[in-house]
């Protein structure tokens, strides 16, 4: 197993959890020299606050544990495709590197809708997606399959 399997199934389990709370199974891992720095879920239902995605979280949550705002040596796993918002926030905390498991062709910003991640701004994230994709995929199915 490579060390993004490692880390992107650290990530789903995150999701999962996230399921477990009522909330869309996705999850984030930020890593740093092969440890885990910061781990988080989608927190949108639970704090009600349209902004508390897992990868939003994982940021806030590794720039206090490294005592940074900038997140330059390090790497985000996150089992969705980031938004806008959150490839934006990649960006703002000078995120290393993004792995990303499934694609989202509706508001993927990475490379479905848009790529906002390669030097559309003053800098450029290197990122690969699809890793573990058909797993993160269909927790993603099965939970949006369970609400219609």
């Amino acid at each position: 197993m490579s060390s993004d399997e490692h880390y992107m199934r650290l990530a789903l389990t995150q999701a999962l959890a996230a399921r477990a709370a009522g909330e869309v199974p996705v999850g984030a891992v930020i890593a740093r020299h092969g440890c885990v720095v910061a781990e988080a879920h989608n927190e949108v239902q639970l704090a009600a606050d349209g902004t508390a995605h897992a990868e939003l979280l994982a940021i806030r949550r590794a720039s206090e544990a490294l005592g940074s705002r900038s997140l330059d040596d390090c790497c985000l796993y996150v089992t969705l495709e980031p938004c806008a918002m959150c490839a934006g926030a990649c960006l703002n905390a000078r995120v290393g590197r993004v792995v990303y498991g499934a694609f989202d062709p509706q508001y993927g910003c990475v490379s479905s809708r848009v790529d906002l991640l390669d030097a559309l701004l003053t800098c450029s994230i290197n990122y690969v997606g699809g890793i573990l994709e058909a797993e993160c995929a269909a927790l993603l199915h099965e939970f949006f399959d369970s609400k219609r």
